[in-house]
């Protein structure tokens, strides 16, 4: 029997599987929990259950000691910005000083973060010139909610919007709203074309950050800013594409999103549930049109649901994703890469999707 809302129930297997959500892989204060959290953030936004808000709070008391001294947080990659913007949410809803604080930790950390020759964050420290289309949402996320709620406005506005470009600018599969998951100046990694420093495909994950941060940053960025049209219109070219990639059969998208004719491609689950939610939200931020777009999340979200799978103990499981996939150097690779039950990322993502489009029921 389908349950009444896919996303309660998802939540309430995480609760029951990680009672504390500090233990929910892959390892302490890094970008999975962030992702997997703002999705109860969504839910006690929408139900006022205080399960889902406790449990947020829960995870950034750990970390957030009495000083407001941030503990785990290494500032090492882009990953570890994005549990960050957990703490902007906790000084935002409790007006705690000591979140306050943190936030400022993070902040502070992107101020001698290493960039590319033009000012693009590296994916890591230890990642020399590379940039990935992933690393764009986790350390945005951060910066765009800390400018909108703690401060600083002008630089994160502005940094946030600068790093969307140039992401774009680097990564986008010529002629399309498409991005290729990476790009790097240094042409030594293996999986970085040599005469343009682009990794080969389109990822469907990484193209999924891609589009959650565009919808993200367009929900807090001021309506009169300088570079909010240049954004919105790369959401809009990207939409235009998920459209016509979009499985017609199942409501899915591929593990490399525009090579669907292949036999060896498969459903991504993870990607395909980050999509719906950017389409739903940009519905709702009246950045799409909902002629086009509706049917096309609505399709999107019977895809979805058709990969969650009820076990023995009533416990639900995510099927078909990939877990802590990195830049992979050939097609292959990417399709070939082990599919896990409950991968992390896909868990999370699919919370986001199903969050949204039920939120009216909840």
């Amino acid at each position: 029997m389908k349950p009444d809302f896919y996303s309660r129930q998802l939540a309430e297997t995480i609760m029951k599987r990680y009672p504390d959500p500090v233990d929910f892989p892959y390892r302490p204060w890094c970008y999975s929990q962030g992702f997997m959290l703002w999705g109860m953030i969504r839910l006690w936004e929408s139900t006022q259950d205080q399960v889902y808000l406790d449990y947020v709070l829960t995870l950034v008391n750990h970390f957030v000691s009495s000083d407001g001294s941030l503990s785990a947080f290494r500032g090492d990659s882009m990953d570890d910005m994005m549990a960050g913007s957990l703490l902007v949410w906790a000084w935002t809803h409790t007006r705690d000083d000591r979140f306050r604080k943190a936030c400022d930790t993070v902040r502070r950390a992107s101020d001698n973060y290493p960039r590319t020759s033009d000012g693009t964050f590296w994916h890591g420290r230890d990642t020399r010139g590379q940039v990935w289309v992933d690393g764009l949402f986790m350390g945005q996320m951060f910066l765009a909610k800390y400018g909108r709620f703690v401060g600083d406005a002008g630089y994160c506005f502005d940094e946030c919007a600068r790093q969307i470009s140039q992401v774009a600018r680097h990564c986008r599969k010529h002629g399309t709203g498409l991005m290729l998951h990476a790009w790097s100046e240094d042409r030594s990694v293996n999986w970085a074309d040599p005469e343009t420093g682009l990794s080969p495909e389109v990822w469907s994950e990484g193209l999924g950050w891609y589009a959650l941060i565009l919808v993200e940053t367009l929900d807090v960025l001021p309506p009169d800013h300088t570079h909010r049209p240049a954004i919105v219109t790369l959401l809009q070219k990207l939409l235009a594409d998920l459209r016509t990639h979009q499985d017609p059969r199942t409501g899915l998208w591929y593990q490399v999103v525009d090579k669907g004719m292949r036999t060896d491609n498969w459903h991504d689950t993870s990607g395909s549930a980050m999509f719906v939610y950017a389409i739903r939200k940009a519905l709702e931020l009246g950045l799409a049109d909902p002629a086009l777009y509706a049917s096309v999340a609505g399709r999107g979200y019977e895809g979805i649901v058709s990969k969650i799978v009820t076990n023995a103990e009533g416990l639900v499981d995510v099927i078909d994703a990939c877990d802590g996939l990195c830049v992979q150097p050939s097609y292959d690779a990417y399709v070939n890469y082990p599919r896990v039950v409950n991968a992390k990322e896909a868990v999370g993502a699919v919370l986001w999707a199903t969050g949204i489009v039920e939120r009216l029921g909840c």
